[in-house]
């Protein structure tokens, strides 16, 4: 029997993710982290979220969250995650879970079911390999859980594939033609910082040129709050960005992206950044670095000429309604 949420599910659902979705590498659930990150999410939604049960035992836990503010939200609803007990998980389960929350998509007006980044339940996992490092965020579907193939069968297409990356910053160093590079920047005129808000102007006008919802929400929020960012600047304005460097608690070094103009691209100045970017989360004391990107980004090679490893595969993964 599948019902809508109701609270009483709670522990049940926790102990389910401790058992279950823990073997895709996901980070552990407790009262206080599942409530941050489901119930307490203003996107969470009671009639989007259901639980499996089987004599009155939790055995599966589906969510998902739409939101007509969200990126693609006017046409999207986003699957958060489709959790089954190991006793039960079949085809024919994830089938009866996936109905709902298609049926709950289309029901709201949603032309597409999505599973990607743009997802607002941002469900942390561990890096393989490390002392339970952790990042924040999964960017899609684990390639390596039951879920993927799953999905693949039910017509779900596998619309990019993002590598999340690693780095333990003890042994980062900034390699001799990236300090040459940084040097030919100069004598074009740009100079590549940290700066605070008030130290740069045109940062606004550089985030509406990357057409980017979540960097321009995010860096124009550090923007106010005085929050350190690497900014490339041109003639006294910010032409390219790579931040906020913010150390979490757990050591992570925490950052939205990276971005140059497009009127200034050329210059070596993605490269410039992002270094900057891992020298400045070595002054904060950071431990290690975590990111993702699209498999054929050309911006992997510079990720990996700093140290980066690939350490797990997710697929952005799509249906049409």
């Amino acid at each position: 029997m599948i019902v809508s949420w109701d609270s009483h599910y709670t522990q049940g659902v926790i102990s389910l993710w401790n058992k279950e979705a823990v073997k895709d590498g996901y980070k552990e659930l407790t009262e206080i982290s599942f409530t941050d990150i489901f119930l307490s999410n203003p996107y969470f939604d009671e009639e989007t979220t259901f639980i499996l049960l089987e004599s009155d035992q939790v055995k599966g836990f589906a969510c998902g969250c739409t939101g007509d503010d969200l990126p693609l939200g006017h046409a999207a609803g986003y699957i958060t995650c489709i959790v089954l007990s190991s006793d039960c998980r079949t085809n024919e389960t994830y089938a009866m879970m996936l109905e709902v929350l298609e049926n709950r998509f289309k029901y709201l007006g949603k032309q597409q079911s999505e599973l990607m980044f743009f997802n607002p339940m941002r469900l942390p996992w561990y890096i393989p390999d490390t002392p339970h490092h952790e990042h924040n965020n999964a960017p899609g579907v684990p390639v390596d859980s039951a879920l993927y193939p799953f999905l693949l069968s039910q017509g779900y297409a596998e619309r990019a594939r993002e590598c999340a990356m690693y780095l333990n910053l003890a042994g980062f160093t900034v390699p001799e033609d990236m300090k040459a590079k940084e040097a030919a920047a100069g004598m074009d005129g740009y100079r590549v910082e940290l700066f605070e808000s008030e130290e740069i102007s045109g940062v606004e006008e550089m985030l509406d040129g990357f057409n980017n919802p979540l960097w321009k929400r995010e860096i124009a929020q550090c923007a106010a709050d005085s929050v350190p960012v690497v900014f490339a600047e041109y003639e006294g304005k910010a032409v390219g960005f790579a931040g906020p460097v913010i150390r979490q608690n757990n050591g992570r070094g925490y950052f939205t992206g990276i971005g140059v103009h497009p009127e200034h691209e050329g210059h070596g100045l993605g490269s410039i950044l992002f270094f900057k970017l891992c020298e400045a989360f070595q002054r904060i004391q950071a431990t290690y670095m975590s990111l993702y990107t699209g498999s054929t980004n050309p911006a992997i090679r510079i990720y990996e000429k700093a140290g980066f490893r690939t350490v797990k595969p997710f697929a952005v993964m799509r249906r049409e309604l």
